[in-house]
């Protein structure tokens, strides 16, 4: 039984998650704040966190950013009660998996956790992997061994999720890519509401990769279509 993480300082949350995750088949436990969220997510293994973003202690940003700097990987969706484009960024990149906004359906939760898990389970069993170790292009290059990404010989920083949009992206160049089929094939969701969180992400890869953002020689907008990655010329 997989074992989930719901961090909420708002009772009725709790106990809605919880009867919602219980009944499909989660084991829960309970965090009413930062500090404890942070000491439970450490000492033992959980499969998924849900982490409100208002807590006491510290916030779920916070805590999403201690995790990440323990090198604990588990997938995180964060709930926000604040419609704040400011807060969905900063959650997503500093390493958050996913973010829903107050209120919400307990129905999509569960949909959304099941995606994401199934997602990570296909990547860490190393389906989809690229053969080639290395893939230069002529202003960055890709290490798929180790996960990184160096740009003029310096490393640089990328999200996980930005790492595995931009494998997404060189897996598939030249090829057209809708928002939609970016979500599903790296979210592991179809969910028209988020498509903003595609567009996102590219301009994080942009400004990270580009050598001029506004003018991008390799993550390329498609207008009335979506995207598509052009290598080397």
């Amino acid at each position: 039984m997989k074992k989930i993480l719901v961090v909420d300082d708002e009772p009725a949350i709790v106990t809605l998650l919880t009867y919602n995750l219980e009944s499909a088949n989660y084991e829960v436990q309970v965090a009413t704040d930062g500090p404890s969220a942070f000491k439970k997510a450490t000492e033992r293994n959980f499969d998924f966190i849900i982490l409100d973003l208002m807590l006491p202690g510290y916030d779920g940003i916070e805590v999403t950013k201690k995790l990440r700097q323990e090198k604990i990987k588990t997938p995180i969706i964060i709930l926000t009660a604040k419609d704040d484009e400011l807060n969905k960024i900063i959650g997503l990149e500093i390493g958050a998996d996913d973010y829903m906004t107050k209120p919400f359906s307990p129905r999509e939760v569960v949909a959304r956790i099941k995606a994401i898990l199934r997602r990570t389970e296909i990547n860490s069993s190393g389906i989809e992997q690229d053969n080639e170790e290395v893939k230069e292009f002529k202003d960055f290059k890709i290490d798929f061994s180790n996960y990184s990404v160096y740009k003029n010989n310096e490393k640089v920083l990328l999200t996980p999720k930005e790492f595995e949009l931009l494998v997404y992206f060189v897996k598939r160049i030249g090829r057209v890519l809708s928002r939609e089929k970016l979500l599903s094939g790296v979210w592991g969701y179809d969910y028209e509401g988020q498509t903003r969180m595609i567009d996102m992400h590219v301009s994080h890869l942009r400004e990270k990769l580009e050598v001029d953002p506004k003018k991008p020689m390799y993550l390329k907008t498609v207008r009335g279509f979506g995207y598509k990655f052009e290598g080397n010329k």
